[in-house]
């Protein structure tokens, strides 16, 4: 529980919001480098549209862009959590125990990074939290 009166109170509502956004453009370059090689092609070519890793650069483009903007942001950063959650235990942990060593890191964070938008929301910069505040679903948390 943040005091609501701190630093902390004051700059989260913005800090979430930036932190989505960075977090989106972020993951939406691995989508957009599995679909269409942008900015290079992936390692082994250009998966077929309608494979496993070409469904995930779906996800991870239009999933991306509604993270980006904000909008279903608690549905889609629940799809994209569960979406990092089988890449990794699909294609890094068979390959050791260890993150760093298997070149799983990424996807581990990338999950509780979109379990942690799950709970909190999309920030204060997002296309859902007008609608939030207008229906009084909007969770706060600098409340208990």
């Amino acid at each position: 529980m943040l005091e609501d009166n701190s630093f902390s109170a004051r700059f989260f509502p913005a800090l979430l919001s930036v932190l989505r956004i960075i977090t989106a453009l972020l993951f939406m370059q691995h989508g957009l480098q599995k679909l269409f090689g942008i900015p290079a092609p992936p390692p082994g070519g250009m998966p077929p549209v309608l494979s496993l890793f070409g469904i995930a650069g779906m996800l991870e483009v239009f999933g991306g862009g509604l993270m980006l903007v904000g909008l279903f942001t608690r549905p889609v950063a629940f799809i994209l959590s569960g979406e990092m959650a089988v890449a990794y235990f699909m294609a890094h942990a068979p390959q050791g125990f260890w993150p760093v060593l298997n070149k799983g890191e990424l996807a581990v964070l990338y999950c509780f990074v979109f379990l942690f938008f799950w709970a909190a929301g999309g920030g204060q910069w997002s296309l859902d939290h007008p609608w939030q505040r207008n229906n009084g679903s909007s969770r706060s948390m600098t409340s208990a």
